[in-house]
C-alpha cells in the first residue's frame, strides 16, 4: 500500500532522468565505445558553449579537475593557498595532495562566500593562488577578489562545483563571468548529473591541450584521434600523468542533462521562490539571499538557524528525518576536521564555524511540487519551534 502524499519521503536531491538519457546511453552501449571518446568530445564542446568559455576538458570529478588546474599551474611544496574553510572537504584536499600549503579565511556572513578583504588580508610571501568556492550556486565577487590577486600577482582559480547556471553581473560563471580555469561537478547533488564527473572550463588552448595529456596518464595523442587516424601513430608520455578520464557513458548522461538545463534551473527558482515566501512566517529561520552582482543556480537551499549551536540544528534535522523529509548539514568548516586542524587560519574563522552550526540543505530538485514544499516549511518550523526555542 502506498502511503498518503503527507507521507510519502521526501528526498534532499534527486537526478531529473528520462527516456533522453535513457536514449543517448543506449546509443554508447551500441556503438562499442564506452570509454572517453566522441560523446566525451561533444559534451565539452557544449558545456564550453553554454558558460561562455572556449575549452572544456571532462575529468572523472570535480575533484580531479580542481588538483589538475592547481598541477598544471605549477603549485606544489611550499606554495600557499588561500581558499574558505567553509567548503566541501575536496576544496581543500585539492590543495594538499599538490602538496600545497591550504591557507583557510573567513566568509561573509550572509553569502558564505570569501570577500576581498579577506583574501587581501591573507595574502603572504608564498601565496600562490586564491580558490575561489562559489557556495551552493551563490557567485562570490569575482571582480573585487581579482583586482586584490592582480594587485598581488597570484592566480585565480574558481571552485565552481556548484555554480553551473549561475550568473556574475549577467555573465555565466565558468566563462563569461571572468576567464579563470573553473571547475564544476556532475555528482548526483548537482543540477547536471551525470553519477559521477567534472569539467574545467578555461580560455587558455594550450593550458586545455596539457590538461587533456595530464588526465590520460600524459599520452600525446587521444585514443579517439588514433582511431580516427588513416596512419598508425605511436603514442608517447611526455610527462607523468594521471587516470582522471571521463567515459562516453558519463558524457551521454551530461548532454542529455545539458540539454535541458534552462529547465532544471527554471524549475528550482520556482521552489526557491516558494520556500523563501514561505519562511517569511517561522521565526527562528533565515532564508538565504544574493547580492546584486549574483544569480545563483539554487543549486542547494540552506537555511539559517538563528542563534542555534550545532546540537540544536541537528535535532531539528533528526525530527525532520522522522517525518520523511531529508535533510544535510549545510556546510562543513574544513578547519575542524582531523587531517586540517592544525592548518593555518587567518583569525578566527568565526563566521565560518557560525554557519556550520547553524545551517542544513532543505529538499530541492525536480521533483518537488508546492504541496511538498509546503510539508517540508510547515514541519521544519514545527521542529525549530521544539528543538530551538529561543530561535
Amino acid at each position: 500500500m502506498s502511503r498518503p502524499d503527507d507521507e510519502r519521503p521526501i528526498a534532499l536531491a534527486r537526478p531529473a532522468f528520462d527516456e533522453r538519457e535513457e536514449q543517448l546511453l543506449l546509443e554508447v552501449v551500441r556503438s562499442g565505445w564506452v570509454g572517453q571518446g566522441p560523446r566525451v568530445a561533444e559534451f565539452e564542446r557544449r558545456f564550453a558553449e553554454r558558460v561562455g568559455a572556449r575549452q572544456g576538458v571532462a575529468v572523472s570529478s570535480c575533484t580531479a579537475g580542481l588538483f589538475l588546474m592547481l598541477h598544471a599551474h605549477g603549485i606544489g611544496p611550499g606554495d600557499e593557498v588561500i581558499v574558505p574553510s567553509l567548503s566541501f572537504i575536496a576544496s581543500a584536499n585539492a590543495i594538499t595532495h599538490c602538496g600545497a600549503i591550504p591557507v583557510f579565511i573567513d566568509v561573509e556572513p550572509r553569502s558564505y562566500n570569501i570577500a576581498p578583504d579577506a583574501v587581501a588580508a591573507a595574502v603572504g610571501p608564498r601565496t600562490r593562488a586564491v580558490m575561489i568556492v562559489h557556495q551552493v550556486g551563490l557567485p562570490a565577487d569575482l571582480d573585487g577578489i581579482g583586482a586584490v590577486a592582480e594587485r598581488h600577482g597570484v592566480a585565480i582559480f574558481e571552485d565552481a562545483a556548484c555554480a553551473l547556471g549561475a550568473s556574475y553581473k549577467g555573465r555565466p560563471i565558468g566563462g563569461g563571468a571572468s576567464g579563470h580555469p573553473a571547475c564544476f561537478s556532475f555528482h548526483p547533488r548537482k543540477i547536471v548529473v551525470t553519477g559521477e564527473g567534472g569539467m574545467i572550463t578555461t580560455d587558455d588552448e594550450a593550458l586545455a591541450a596539457r590538461l587533456r595529456r595530464l588526465r590520460h596518464q600524459g599520452m600525446s595523442v587521444s585514443d579517439l584521434e588514433r582511431h580516427r587516424a588513416r596512419q598508425v601513430i605511436i603514442e608517447e608520455y611526455p610527462e607523468i600523468g594521471y587516470n582522471f578520464r571521463m567515459s562516453d557513458l558519463h558524457a551521454a548522461l551530461g548532454l542529455a542533462q545539458l540539454a535541458k538545463l534552462d529547465e532544471l534551473l527554471e524549475g528550482r527558482r520556482v521552489i526557491a521562490a516558494r520556500y523563501g515566501e514561505l519562511l517569511e512566517d517561522v521565526a527562528g529561520v533565515e532564508a538565504p539571499s544574493a547580492p546584486d552582482f549574483a544569480v545563483p543556480n539554487h543549486q542547494s537551499y540552506l537555511v539559517r538557524l538563528v542563534g542555534a549551536d550545532a546540537k540544536a540544528r541537528n535535532q531539528v534535522m533528526q525530527e525532520l528525518e522522522e517525518q520523511g523529509i531529508s535533510t544535510r548539514r549545510g556546510l562543513m568548516a574544513i578547519h575542524r576536521e582531523t587531517p586540517y586542524r592544525d592548518a593555518r587560519c587567518v583569525g578566527a574563522l568565526s563566521q565560518t564555524e557560525l554557519a556550520s552550526d547553524q545551517t542544513l540543505a532543505m529538499p530541492m530538485h525536480a521533483g518537488l511540487d508546492a504541496a511538498d514544499v509546503d510539508r517540508v516549511v510547515s514541519a521544519l518550523g514545527g521542529a525549530v519551534a521544539r528543538c530551538c526555542p529561543a530561535g
